[in-house]
């Protein structure tokens, strides 16, 4: 039998079908903004899940509308979607290659996440990647997720970039839904560049796993993908950066970590060292110094275990001197590499760190350093050597011999080496007509010590009898025998 339906039934059936027009109209006006945000994308949203990408055309990131500047990891919502960044940003810098105004920037094993899903899975995918600046090759792979984030499998092989950038295809042909991660995965100091990040949605078939073309021409518009990186090392001029390994390898150190576990050379960008593995700090660091180290970068205070050491080493970390009663003393200063962010960041590494008091570090190692950059600021370059030797040393919380459970070695004594020199190319024969200062101090590590670094002022044969290093090899021995036996008694203001 029919039944008339109640006036209450059809009030609530008006009700509902109200409801979901006004749904529609809602959902309609968010993905019409999301359009208008990238014009390659049709946004869609499921209840209660991720965003979704329901697109049927290619999807294309550029990275022009990010902002974040800091490698901290954080969520960056750009026009594609919402992306985690780890160990990663959007840089703006004249070294950072790039299609526009910015490019991704990832460093160490940093990785550029999707939080979103794509709903009509990934067919090919085309990114312009290159190594930042003048950086050595790098490495990075793309992964892709199936569950919304919870398990990841790589989606194509391995893929190494050197140089100013080129075009890579990865053939990824899923049907969705699915995201995408682009991983760094060599896990060394240089760092890579990513742009013009496009996923063509999957339409079935195959096509080669991974291939590269040459970068195709920037827009008019735009900054050319080749710009040279400025103020590199071997750029002639007054505010060059120069190789600190100029005057030498003062331990003979090499980067076989099986024959030298602990004088193991790491060359890194903004200083270069010999590392110990046993003793978990660095026997010594050299840098350079001059106008094209110094700049506006804010300290970064990034402290975190170096992933370039050798595969089964321990890593030191910023806990491993928790409690401890010493600083985290840096041996090449924040405040010496502020150019940039990376070249800040760098310097928060443990392998260039040493416990050290913090009368000494705070007081008389930064009145020191902070004249050393007063020396550039003259007129004047600096080739900096510092090491620390022997073991025991006094903190706040008394003496200690060791960290971390014997792991890292608190040094007995501090050391530090000015190669001072006017601005200007051709150094180590300028340095061997005389035109050079040299000023070096050794100091007890402990609590005790003077503010006054220059009462600690000796000679470099005094450095090198107590070390075995040789801190000037490269200059002619009868320069060495001439200079290495000086004291200075310059000024030191």
């Amino acid at each position: 039998m029919r039944l008339s339906a109640s006036p209450l039934l059809s009030g609530l059936l008006l009700t509902g079908a109200l409801a979901a027009c006004l749904q529609k109209s809602d959902d309609s006006a968010s993905n019409t903004a999301v359009v208008q945000a990238n014009s390659n994308a049709d946004v869609g949203t499921e209840t209660g899940a991720s965003p979704v990408q329901s697109t049927t055309r290619a999807l294309t990131e550029n990275f022009e509308v990010g902002s974040k500047g800091s490698y901290a990891s954080g969520q960056e919502q750009l026009p594609s979607g919402t992306w985690l960044l780890d160990d990663a940003l959007i840089g703006t810098s004249e070294q950072d290659h790039k299609r526009g105004d910015k490019a991704l920037r990832l460093r160490g094993k940093g990785r550029a996440q999707m939080r979103f899903d794509l709903g009509s899975g990934a067919g090919r995918v085309r990114v312009f990647n290159a190594s930042y600046g003048r950086d050595g090759s790098v490495r990075w792979q793309l992964w892709l997720s199936t569950d919304r984030g919870r398990s990841w499998q790589p989606a194509g092989t391995e893929v190494k970039v050197e140089g100013a950038g080129i075009t890579t295809d990865v053939a990824v042909n899923r049907p969705g839904p699915l995201r995408l991660e682009i991983r760094k995965v060599d896990g060394g100091d240089d760092r890579l560049n990513i742009d013009d990040f496009t996923v063509e949605p999957y339409r079935g078939g195959s096509a080669p796993s991974v291939a590269t073309t040459p970068s195709s021409p920037a827009q008019p518009s735009r900054t050319p993908a080749a710009t040279p990186a400025p103020n590199r090392s071997g750029i002639t001029g007054t505010t060059r950066r120069d190789d600190p390994l100029t005057l030498g390898n003062p331990s003979g150190a090499t980067a076989n970590p099986t024959a030298s576990p602990n004088n193991y050379l790491m060359q890194k960008p903004q200083f270069v060292l010999s590392y110990s593995r046993d003793r978990g700090i660095p026997n010594w660091v050299m840098w350079h110094l001059s106008k094209a180290w110094m700049g506006s970068a804010p300290r970064q205070d990034d402290f975190r275990p170096d992933p370039a050491l050798p595969r089964g080493w321990y890593q030191v970390t910023p806990r491993s001197y928790s409690g401890s009663g010493f600083d985290r003393g840096h041996n090449c200063p924040s405040a010496d590499r502020s150019y940039d962010l990376d070249d800040n960041s760098a310097t928060f590494l443990m392998t260039n760190m040493i416990p050290q008091a913090p009368m000494n570090n705070q007081r008389t190692w930064n009145s020191l350093e902070e004249y050393s950059r007063d020396l550039v600021k003259a007129g004047n370059e600096v080739y900096v050597l510092m090491g620390s030797y022997g073991k025991g040393g006094t903190g706040t919380n008394g003496p200690a011999t060791t960290l971390d459970q014997g792991r890292v070695t608190v040094p007995k004594r501090v050391w530090k080496v000015l190669v001072v020199l006017p601005e200007g190319d051709n150094d180590l024969q300028r340095m061997a007509s005389g035109q050079i200062r040299i000023v070096a101090i050794d100091t007890p590590n402990d609590n005790s010590v003077d503010p006054d670094w220059s009462r600690y002022r000796v000679s470099v044969d005094a450095i090198e009898n107590a070390t075995g290093l040789d801190l000037l090899s490269k200059l002619p021995t009868e320069v060495q025998d001439r200079l290495e036996a000086q004291v200075d008694s310059g000024p030191t203001r």
